[in-house]
């Protein structure tokens, strides 16, 4: 799951280690070194040897220059404010001269290898701006996106790497440390200490299951109840899903395949009076917890909400769990944020996380809600319903 923001977090790690890896710049000397270049051989005149016509006198022979303006070859240039005169063979060419290196920018050249590069600003920034349109092309809520990228900016500026350390896993456990903060909440939530509260005082814990319609929210409560009875206790549901065609007899094949029975009333009846009858039932009967499915409503129905409203009402439940669709994306956050402003919700299971790419409700509802996502649907039997754990999700985001 999650392959495409996984692809994303996998090319910024990338860009950021080759980032930390690269050797720190060097700076030019001021001075280069002076090579003189030896001095041209000057190569004496050949003697030409003078026909002298027997009319003419030897006195009378005309002047033979003895020097000769040798030509400089072609190769050889030198500047003009350090041109070599013309010197007698005799003298052996000068030695080109080569200054030494600076010691100091030789030290810091080893320094910076030994000690790797320190991330600047400027160097941070380029990357981040990659993360930031890879998060909300994710469907990764702005306020979340802006504080990971927020944290990770912080965490990454002015980070300097040791000879001993591996530079793709520290940057990876930065984005790391980022995202699990956003997944992070103050406020835990422990069904089973719950039910075992209520146990010890005579009476059934009370969970409502709330959200969108289509959400796959019936299938859930069914998936939950397996879970319970996996780990010894007894559950009841309640058929509130009056208003849904066929929400009444869904449920019903749910509970025969779970062995567990069903609390319901006919289609349109009042679904606070079916959560009230559900909960009764469970306090004569010994059941150990009561789990209401309700109709999907649309954050804007006001005539639903305010049914919805009413059954919390009655009800007085322990936990009132939203059940959002992974695959909405940023739609599910605002879904999540509408139910928690109108009855306050609890906490959040996402169904279908095995098949969604991009991660973005998951990364998302957590730090919107102010609520911790209590379980995960990952498939359609019964038995794919697992507990949260921000770890298993960051897994998912930076395995191979």
């Amino acid at each position: 799951m999650f392959e495409k923001l996984k692809q994303k977090l996998k090319k910024v790690v990338e860009r950021i280690t080759k980032k930390t890896t690269e050797e720190a710049p060097v700076e030019a000397p001021t001075e280069k070194p002076v090579e003189i270049p030896p001095e041209a051989p000057v190569e004496a005149a050949p003697e030409t040897p003078l026909e002298v016509p027997a009319e003419v006198k030897p006195e009378a022979l005309p002047e033979v220059p003895v020097e000769v303006e040798p030509e400089i070859p072609p190769e050889v240039h030198a500047p003009p404010e350090v041109a070599p005169k013309a010197t007698p063979p005799a003298a052996p060419p000068a030695k080109p001269k080569i200054l030494p290196p600076a010691k100091p920018k030789v030290l810091r050249r080893v320094v910076a290898r030994i000690a790797r590069r320190e991330l600047t600003p400027a160097d941070v920034e380029d990357i981040i701006w990659e993360l930031q349109v890879g998060l909300l092309e994710s469907d990764v809520a702005v306020p979340v996106s802006d504080k990971i990228i927020d944290r990770t900016k912080e965490l990454l500026t002015g980070r300097k790497l040791g000879l001993t350390e591996d530079p793709k896993k520290l940057v990876e456990e930065i984005l790391q440390q980022a995202i699990r903060e956003v997944l992070s909440t103050g406020k835990k939530v422990n069904v089973f200490e719950l039910i075992e509260a209520k146990r010890a005082k005579g009476e059934p814990a009370v969970f409502v299951f709330l959200g969108i319609n289509g959400h796959g929210k019936t299938t859930t409560v069914a998936k939950f109840a397996k879970y319970v009875v996996d780990h010894g206790y007894k559950p009841i549901l309640a058929a509130a899903d009056t208003f849904r065609a066929a929400g009444i007899e869904q449920l019903e094949i749910h509970a025969e395949r779970l062995g567990l029975e069903v609390v319901k009333q006919r289609r349109g009846a009042d679904a606070a009076a079916v959560a009230f009858d559900a909960i009764a039932h469970a306090k004569a009967k010994g059941f150990d917890v009561v789990l209401i499915d309700t109709a999907g409503r649309m954050q804007t129905d006001v005539n639903l909400m305010d049914e919805m409203k009413k059954i919390v009402r009655v009800s007085k439940p322990d936990l009132k769990i939203f059940i959002g669709d992974a695959l909405t994306g940023n739609d599910a956050v605002e879904q999540a944020a509408t139910f928690d402003k109108a009855v306050g919700i609890d906490g959040s299971i996402l169904c279908k996380m095995d098949a969604d790419a991009r991660g973005g409700a998951a990364l998302s509802i957590t730090q919107v809600t102010g609520k911790p996502i209590l379980f995960l649907g990952t498939g359609q039997d019964y038995k794919d319903l697992i507990e949260f754990d921000p770890d298993l999700l960051l897994k998912a985001l930076f395995s191979d």
